[in-house]
């Protein structure tokens, strides 16, 4: 009886811990997906308003607004374009090592720039304006070289695969096409002509007058040869010739 209360004590423990292990993985996802939105929302609001600044705050503040736009926009579509390309192609992994270390600049330089977004010294931010465009267009200028190049090596290797595919389909059709007989193959049999009517009305086959034609051949062949003059089945029997040392027959004794 112990042991069955130990079993189903046990199974009890291991079913409550699987129940909180799947509990715990689906909170764990639905927190990331929730996270995710409001990541992609927060940024889907900072980009329209960066859009706004830049076009309705004239000067040096709207140009630092430009700047991170155009910082932020270009930084996430190689982190787009390398995350995908890298499940496919595994060469990008070195790549995507280069822009983890390029997205800590670019970081470092929209961090500044929003800090420089609120800068009431308008001289002082026009005079470094110079030396922060030069560092987005370093930045944003590695990031589309590797986005790019990650576009280009993918469209590269799906016209191999197309060139491939192409010449394949070419051996195939073309092999479909040799419909020729292979050598050494006997040809196929030809269907007998319509008979022909005799002397008598009756058809003839050509069959029929394969087969006849060796029996006329032969008919013919000993018509040309010279008869020999035929001898009768029995003659009365020839004489024999008399020699002088023979003896004479004796005659039969009378009784």
């Amino acid at each position: 009886m112990e042991a069955v209360i130990a079993v189903f004590a046990l199974l009890f423990v291991l079913f409550v811990a699987l129940g909180t292990y799947a509990t715990v993985k689906a909170v764990g996802a639905a927190k990331r997906g929730v996270d995710r939105t409001l990541t992609q929302a927060r940024r889907t609001v900072e980009d329209h308003t960066l859009r706004a600044k830049s076009f309705g705050r004239p000067g040096p503040a709207g140009e630092i607004a430009e700047l991170r736009l155009r910082l932020r926009t270009s930084m996430r579509a190689t982190q787009d374009a390398l995350h995908a390309g890298v499940a496919e192609d595994a060469s990008l992994k070195e790549s995507l090592g280069l822009f983890d270390r390029l997205s800590a600049h670019g970081h470092e330089l929209d961090d500044e720039l929003r800090r420089l977004e609120s800068e009431p010294d308008r001289a002082t931010l026009a005079e470094r304006l110079p030396q922060l465009r030069e560092r987005t267009e370093r930045i944003v200028h590695s990031a589309d070289s590797l986005r790019w190049a990650a576009r280009d090596r993918a469209r590269h290797l799906a016209d191999d695969d197309l060139d491939a595919l192409s010449a394949q389909i070419d051996v195939e059709t073309g092999a479909l096409r040799h419909w020729t007989a292979a050598p050494g193959t006997p040809p196929p049999a030809s269907w007998p002509e319509a008979p022909t009517a005799q002397g008598d009305g009756r058809p003839t086959w050509p069959d029929q007058d394969a087969a006849a034609e060796p029996t006329a051949q032969a008919g013919e062949t000993s018509a040309r040869e010279p008869q020999e003059p035929a001898r009768p089945a029995l003659g009365p029997p020839a004489a024999r010739p008399s020699y002088p040392w023979q003896k004479r027959p004796r005659p039969e004794s009378t009784t």
